[in-house]
């Protein structure tokens, strides 16, 4: 068991720290959780509406009940049916404490919809802003990788085989491409 424990605490380890060393891929997870959470809330929204219409149909249907009862209550008075009035008044009563209990899950229902609409609302919006920041991070990667091969490319051969002295035309224009290139990643991460 110990093997197993040091082996899955290296493991972890390594996760974390590549995870670190890049971010992006970190946004990458936490923007897929997120989407899950998403979809998940969007369903259990969906379960509880549901819910909701069937509770719905079942105070319906007990309201009827209720007056077909009551109806019968008034019929046995009628005929001084003593023995059916009691009876029918107790089903009438047994019927209003069933349809209150209706009632009260379906407003528990109700609120429970309304806080999972929230929590849809608020995980869509953590996802925009992980969206960005993702965005931002792959654009500060893509700046330094071309940084980087401008650092290490074509360009310091050129002025290794200059001799000694700067020339301005040239810097000039190596400004004015990089400028360019820049506007050219910008003009892509937007897309």
């Amino acid at each position: 068991m110990g093997l197993f424990e040091d082996m899955s605490r290296f493991l972890e380890t390594r996760l974390e720290e590549f995870m670190r060393n890049n971010p992006h891929l970190e946004l990458q997870v936490l923007e897929e959780q997120l989407r899950e959470q998403e979809e998940d809330t969007l369903k259990l929204i969906l379960e509880l509406q549901r819910k909701e219409k069937q509770l719905q149909d079942s105070i319906l249907s007990t309201a009827q009940e209720i007056q077909l009862w009551h109806d019968r209550v008034s019929k046995a008075k009628s005929a001084n049916r003593e023995d059916l009035v009691r009876a029918a008044q107790e089903r009438e009563a047994s019927l209003l404490r069933e349809g209150n209990q209706f009632w009260g899950q379906m407003q528990g229902v109700k609120e429970r919809i309304e806080k999972a609409k929230e929590l849809y609302r608020q995980i869509q919006v953590r996802r925009r802003e992980v969206k960005a920041k993702s965005v931002e991070a792959e654009a500060a990667r893509a700046q330094t990788k071309t940084q980087t091969s401008w650092d290490t490319g074509w360009n310091k051969s050129y002025n290794r085989s200059f001799s000694s002295g700067a020339d301005p035309l040239d810097q000039e224009f190596r400004r004015w491409e990089a400028d360019e290139e820049l506007e050219r990643l910008k003009r892509n991460m937007k897309r």
